[in-house]
């Protein structure tokens, strides 16, 4: 497609690079954003510019902060017994939404993935010993997708730590099989973290 503006169809090219949308969707978002006042499109292009050049990982956990440590970690009233594993900052959003659960989190960035080239040492598993050396977690949950990759991840981590002086407990299935976490309504995930079972490797 021919564009009567470099500026504009650069500006197409970029926003088709984002995922889900074709140069047709972009286009339909460039022309509503000329249409807007020209704040509002400067507003836009600000909060994007912060969002890659300002956003951390917090060095507890591994969420999205604002700063070094995140707002979840610094909550001196959330249970630092319990420590959720989950693989994706979008994870810990989704659990945060029941209002189920008021322990710390550790995002692992990802699952062990053989057919994909993911292996344990690209995950960040070592944060979970260096958390464990701590004394203090009592409770390892597992809240992993019920996928296959899910399943292996959440077994490894159990054969690597079993000797260690922790319970390790799963989120009940009441998520269906084959299910990413983020996709779960809150109801059913509420009812998973509450209703949470002992993990043990036979699952």
């Amino acid at each position: 497609m021919d564009y009567p503006s470099k500026v504009l169809s650069k500006a197409v090219e970029e926003i088709s690079g984002l995922p889900g949308i074709g140069r047709k969707s972009a286009l339909r978002l460039a022309l509503h954003l000329l249409r807007q006042p020209a704040s509002q499109g400067i507003s836009l292009g600000t909060s994007i510019q912060n969002l890659v050049t300002e956003i951390k990982y917090c060095k507890e956990c591994h969420n999205f902060s604002d700063s070094e440590i995140c707002d979840i970690c610094n909550d001196h009233k959330r249970n630092d017994e319990l420590l959720c594993i989950v693989e994706d900052v979008r994870d810990v959003m989704a659990i945060e939404n029941t209002g189920k659960y008021k322990g710390k989190y550790l995002v692992l960035g990802g699952k062990i993935s053989p057919m994909e080239g993911i292996g344990p040492s690209q995950l960040r598993i070592g944060s979970i010993e260096k958390k464990l050396m701590s004394n203090t977690i009592k409770e390892l949950i597992f809240a992993l997708s019920a996928t296959m990759e899910g399943d292996t991840t959440a077994y490894y981590i159990y054969k690597k730590f079993k000797t260690q002086q922790v319970k390790f407990s799963s989120i009940a299935r009441g998520i269906a099989v084959g299910d990413e976490l983020e996709y779960a309504d809150e109801i059913s995930l509420g009812r998973s973290i509450t209703n949470r079972t002992a993990y043990n490797e036979s699952e």
